[in-house]
């Protein structure tokens, strides 16, 4: 087993705690087997309530996926106890924002999309509905009469 750290980093604008909303957020990845290599096409999602048991009793996982190529069972966790806030004081800095316990499989794209929530910086708006897809997302706070925004999102993975 394996644990990766899934490392956020974008530029806030009068926003802090940028955080997936719920456990039945989606983790949209990427998935390397550990075994042959294979790296599929299409992006696969593990999200917290989702638990599929391991064969021989071992416990459970967010997924099991049998690879293609080399037919080999793999598993990957989502540590939910892992999962942290972005913040207003992490801006324009990589920070680990989830970490997934792998087993045969490495992490090696993600794909930020809609379930992500925000808070104003100063106000504490709630900005519940954020989609990250096009890597940058804009509002506007009426408590404070500014504009507020996520821009340039990119991410890296770490082993932990």
């Amino acid at each position: 087993m394996v644990k990766f750290g899934l490392q956020f980093k974008a530029t806030l604008e009068n926003v802090t705690s940028v955080r997936p909303l719920g456990d039945d957020f989606r983790w949209f990845l990427k998935l390397k087997c550990g075994n042959c290599g294979e790296i599929p096409d299409k992006w696969q999602y593990v999200t917290l309530v989702e638990s599929v048991p391991l064969k021989g009793g071992r416990g459970s996982a967010s997924m099991v996926q049998k690879c293609k190529l080399c037919s080999r069972e793999n598993s990957i966790d989502i540590l939910g106890d892992t999962i942290t806030p972005y913040n207003a004081e992490n801006s324009e800095t990589f920070k680990t924002m989830v970490q997934f316990e792998c087993r045969g499989l490495e992490p090696v794209d993600f794909q930020p999309q809609a379930g992500f929530a925000a808070e104003g910086a100063e106000s504490g708006t709630p900005f519940p509905e954020i989609n990250l897809l096009e890597k940058d997302w804009t509002d506007y706070d009426e408590k404070i009469s500014e504009s507020v925004g996520i821009y340039e999102v990119t991410h890296q993975f770490i082993k932990c």
